[in-house]
């Protein structure tokens, strides 16, 4: 089957849970990324470097992000397995810990001058603190390794990965956009859009988070045969 017919059959609708599989991925994992929360952090440690060296550093923090993801996606769910966790339990957990960050983009938070103390001048600033934990942190592991679950699902598993993997994609193509123009983006928004828009991400991350849980439950008592009392 090659690309066009892949595409008719989507408008036929044949392919409709894959299509909300890729948005609910590409807007959680844009969601638990971000970009607006990294950007005092990423501005304050380029402050005084040239646009070049911003969309450089930009471009490298994303790269290091993609990469993790990718590595999660794919071998999460096998590392997972290792140790005995079942995929329904990876989904409760997950939805667990993107309920707790949804919260937490309601308040204040510390997260920024706490990233700032721990980073050294001759530190890989694009990877640590950029990277990992602001950019792929708990919330962005937790949310592929529920859609690697629900991909496991999916009646068309090429077609839910790829859709996956496109998603993953679009959302750190964004993020990184939105570094790479940090210093206009700021300057439009202004501190109180970034934490306008803060607090609605944090709503809908918390509400991903509960469905998450939702269909992580449901799993586990279908995995016992415990539906039937429901």
């Amino acid at each position: 089957m090659n690309f066009s017919d892949v595409i008719q059959e989507i408008g036929a609708g044949r392919y409709r849970p894959e299509l909300t599989l890729f948005f609910s991925t590409f807007t959680t994992l844009l969601a638990v990324i971000n970009p607006f929360e990294s950007l005092p952090v990423f501005l304050s440690l380029l402050n005084d470097k040239s646009d070049a060296e911003h969309r450089r550093v930009a471009f490298l923090a994303c790269l290091y992000t993609l990469l993790l993801i990718l590595f999660f996606f794919f071998f999460g769910a096998a590392i997972m397995k290792i140790f005995g966790v079942s995929l329904p339990m990876v989904r409760i957990a997950g939805g667990i810990v993107l309920m707790r960050i949804g919260f937490e983009l309601f308040m204040p938070s510390s997260r920024d001058s706490a990233s700032l103390a721990a980073v050294g001048p001759n530190d890989n600033i694009a990877f640590m603190p950029l990277a990992m934990p602001l950019m792929c942190g708990p919330g962005a592991i937790a949310t592929v390794l529920g859609m690697a679950a629900n991909v496991e699902h999916s009646r068309h598993e090429t077609i839910a990965m790829g859709a996956v993997f496109v998603a993953i994609f679009l959302a750190v193509a964004i993020t990184y956009v939105c570094l790479a123009y940090a210093e206009k983006l700021t300057t439009w928004l202004g501190p109180l859009g970034i934490d306008a828009a803060t607090r609605i991400v944090g709503f809908f991350v918390s509400a991903m988070g509960v469905s998450l849980i939702f269909n992580g439950v449901v799993d586990a008592l279908r995995a016992h045969g415990l539906t039937r009392l429901l």
